[in-house]
Parts: C-alpha cells; structure tokens; sequence
C-alpha cells in the first residue's frame, strides 16, 4: 500500500505543480530565446578549452574563486557593465547567482520581513509579486507612462506611506526593457526616481536583464551608474541573452548588503560548469552575439505586431516595445484575459493573463503578455490569427467581418 504523503506536507504550500505535457503549438508564454540564435558551435568550443585549462577546479566547491562566483566571469562581468551601462564596479561588488531569480530571492531574505512593504511597477514580472506574496508583504504598484516608472505618482505614494510612517524596504524597479511593457526609462527620469527615493530614504533594486537586448536607440546609464550614495542594488542575467537554460545571474551591490546576501546563500555555490562556459565565449563574442539576436528579435516583434494590428485591429492596444521579448496588450473590458487563457490553452495557443502580470490584478485582467522571443516569424503569424478567432469566437471580440454573424458569448470569471 503506497504511503500517504498528505499529512505531512506543510499546511502553506503552494498548489502542486502539473505534469509536463511539452510546449503548445502556439507557445507565447515564458522568457524563451529564439533556438536558431543559441551560438552552440562557440559555445562548444569555449566548453573544450576551459575545461582543457582548469577543468580540475571542479574538483574544489567554488572552483578555487571564492564564494563570490568564478573569478574571470566577475571580471568580466565588470568590464561589460562599464561599457554598456555606464557602471563602474570591482570583481568584488558582483555576486554570481543561479539566474536573477537567486538574485531577488536572496534581496528578500535579507530585507523582507511579513507586513513590510515594497514598491513595484503597476505591470511588473509576476516572478517578483508570487515572491513578495510567499514572503507576507505588502505591495504598492506605480503606473507606467512611454518613460517607464511614473515618479510623480511614485512622490505621491512615498509621502503617504511617510504620513503613515511606512518606510518601503525598496523600489523594485525594471528600468530598462520593462518586463512585461518593454519601455525605456528616460535619462532624465532616472535620476528622479533617484532623486524621490534619496528624500525618503528608500534603495532600490534595479533589474537590468533585458537592458542588452535594447534595438531602439542607445540604452541609458544604469540607475547604480548614476547612483552616488550607494543605495541601489544591481541585478543581471545572462539568461535572456546566452540561453534562459543557462542559469546564470549576477548582483552587484556595495559590500554592507553584498555580505548579508552571500550569507544567505547556501546552495554551495551556482553552477561552476556554466560559470566557466560563459566566461570564456562571452569574453570574445558577446557583443557580435548580442548585435544579431537583436535583429532577429526585432523582426519577430515587427511581426508580432504587424498579426495584432492585422487580426485584433483597433481592439488590441499596446505600446511597440524598443527591445526585448514581450509585448503588454490590452483589450477591451468584455475580455477577461486569465479565461481567455484557459479556452486558447486548450486549443494550443498559450499567453500570459494580464492579472498575474499586474500589481493590482482587477486592472490587469483585460491585458495579456506575449512573448514573442522563441516563435519563429510564421508561428507568431498564425498564433496570432488563432488567438484572435477564439477570442471572437468566445467574446464577440475583435469584430471579424468573417464572423459577424456568431453571437459573442462573454468570458466568465475564473
């Protein structure tokens, strides 16, 4: 008789997770990459030669560099921040982590406490509001215009939280290629946020993993590349870049929070092998990589906006993304995007609800995310069409002149 588990499970765990049953046809969720620009052939290359080198620092934890991650990847990892985000920083302000989700999960286990209070975007990645949820805090979320983070609105939340005397343990912020809306904070925008969080005493964690796949205009400095007072923290990936299976993240940050986060790291260290990989091709192809998947990613989006226009019309509004992977549409009330989901998921089209995407979910229920980085050019075409009739077909919306005779039938909350 097989043993019954459910006793012994702890009472707050999330719902359990589904089999995996592989990708829908019409895959436009997750932060996947375009499969023909994983660079494989260099990679195997960068394999062969450093574990020619120094394969025997596997032998040892933290490949005889110290818990702060493979040594030459923080050099590197300096040296390209210095270049292409104006950050200037030591191998010793950067902590090498298991993807940028390692990276906030050790910001708020060094910060957080239940009932303690963060300030996110109005449409933030929904990795960071399941998180703050699982620690027992509060959120407030602040709108977005065409320069990302509104600070004026942010002005007006910080001084009410200090009538209450709230202070926020930081501003969560995605500055540059905004995940999910894909804005650009402006230069001088930035150093207002800056500005408002100095007068009240508030830091601010900065993630920066879109900030490389940037194809319209030059990207602005980092907000820690125009911080003086130490008060921000820096969070990158080479996941959206490199290869999203290659879990590799990285924080920057001075070392009074530096330490605090590496002690409450214990995994034994991220991954070494991945480490050292990244290290030596990033060094020599990096930048001519980054250059051609931002081609091909802006075609996909060319496409992906070029099917929303064509098929949803007027119904589907949204802001064209100056880089990035995804794309923030919303549609009109009558769609209630979270059962939108559901219908096309079992028709082979999966998307992201808006609600799960948003600091105030009720808002966020007629938007949807697309991520539009692994289809190729004709699926994002026919994912597209495909969505756009089901949704017709179960909402009436968009008016499709093909089926104006089908009575729209409204989306139930669920």
């Amino acid at each position: 008789m097989a043993m019954d588990f459910a006793p012994l499970f702890r009472k707050d765990l999330p719902p359990p997770a589904d089999p995996w049953t592989g990708f829908p046809e019409y895959n436009f969720t997750g932060g996947h990459q375009d499969p023909d620009s994983i660079p494989i052939e260099e990679i195997s290359a960068a394999v062969t030669r450093v574990l020619a080198r120094e394969g025997g620092t596997l032998a040892t934890y933290h490949l005889e560099s110290g818990p702060l991650g493979y040594f030459p990847l923080r050099e590197y990892i300096a040296a390209k921040l210095s270049e292409r985000a104006g950050l200037h920083c030591d191998a010793g302000q950067v902590l090498v982590t298991s993807g940028s989700l390692q990276a906030l999960d050790l910001a708020n286990a060094v910060f957080l406490e239940p009932g303690d209070t963060v300030i996110v975007e109005a449409q933030t990645y929904a990795g960071t509001l399941s998180r703050l949820r699982r620690c027992g805090v509060d959120w407030i979320g602040i709108g977005i215009d065409d320069e990302g983070l509104r600070t004026d609105e942010l002005a007006t939340a910080l001084e009410a939280l200090e009538g209450r005397k709230v202070r926020p343990k930081y501003i969560y912020t995605i500055p540059t290629v905004q995940n999910p809306t894909g804005t650009v904070m402006s230069r001088e925008r930035r150093l207002e946020l800056l500005r408002i969080a100095g007068k009240y005493n508030v830091p601010i964690f900065e993630d920066d993993c879109y900030a490389d796949l940037l194809w319209d205009g030059e990207r602005p400095p980092a907000l820690r590349a125009l911080d003086e007072s130490g008060s921000v923290f820096y969070c990158g990936s080479f996941s959206k870049t490199l290869a999203p299976a290659m879990r590799v993240g990285y924080v920057v940050a001075d070392w009074p929070v530096l330490s605090r986060m590496l002690s409450m790291k214990f995994d034994g260290g991220s991954g070494g092998l991945e480490q050292m990989v990244i290290a030596e091709y990033a060094s020599a192809h990096f930048d001519a990589h980054v250059n051609a998947l931002n081609k091909t990613l802006k075609a996909k989006c060319d496409a992906i906006v070029s099917a929303l226009r064509e098929h949803f019309g007027a119904a589907a509004e949204f802001r064209v993304p100056r880089g990035g992977i995804f794309i923030w549409v919303t549609l009109p009330d009558a769609v209630d995007t979270s059962r939108l989901a559901e219908v096309a998921l079992a028709e082979g089209v999966a998307i992201n609800p808006g609600a799960e995407w948003s600091a105030d979910p009720q808002r966020g229920r007629h938007s949807l995310r697309l991520c539009f980085g692994n289809p190729s050019i004709e699926t994002i075409r026919e994912g597209i069409a495909r969505l756009a009739k089901i949704c017709h077909r179960e909402t009436g919306i968009p008016a499709l002149s093909a089926n104006v005779a089908q009575p729209p039938i409204p989306l139930a909350s669920g």
